[in-house]
C-alpha cells in the first residue's frame, strides 16, 4: 500500500475552503477517494493566505471578511497509482488545481527509520 523509499509521485490538489461536493468539503472528498483507491496516505493543509485565478485575496487576518482560504491535498505514491487515480479529480476538482511533482522518498513511517514511537531528531 505504501511506496518504497525511492522515486514517486506527488500530487497536490488547491482547493478552496469552502469548495464542496455533495454538501461535504471537496478536500475531505478527496481524501476519502484517495483512501479508497488504496494509495499511501493523504495530508490536508489549511493555507493562511492566497489566491487563485479569480485574483481574491483570502487571508485569516481578523480585519479580512474571506473565509474561503487555500487548501492543499498532498497526496505521494508511486507514478502508477497516482496517474490511475487522476480520473477520480476529473469529476471532482472543477475550479482547483491539480500538479505532479516527480519527487523522491527518502524516508517513511515505520521503515528505514527510527523504529515507530522513538522521537525524531
Amino acid at each position: 500500500m505504501t511506496p518504497p523509499t525511492g522515486r514517486a509521485l506527488r500530487l497536490t490538489v488547491v482547493v478552496g475552503e469552502n469548495d464542496t461536493w455533495h454538501h461535504r468539503p471537496l478536500y475531505t472528498e478527496v481524501v476519502h477517494r484517495a483512501h479508497a483507491a488504496g494509495l499511501a496516505g493523504a495530508s490536508v493543509f489549511r493555507g493562511v493566505e492566497g489566491f487563485g485565478a479569480a485574483s481574491l485575496i483570502h487571508t485569516t487576518r481578523i480585519l479580512s471578511l474571506s473565509e474561503d482560504l487555500p487548501v492543499a491535498v498532498l497526496i505521494v505514491d508511486e507514478e502508477e497509482r497516482i496517474r490511475a487515480f487522476l480520473p477520480e479529480l476529473d469529476t471532482l476538482v472543477q475550479d482547483g488545481l491539480v500538479v505532479l511533482d516527480a519527487c523522491e522518498v527518502v524516508r517513511r513511517p515505520g521503515r528505514g527509520g527510527a523504529p515507530e514511537g522513538t522521537p525524531a531528531r
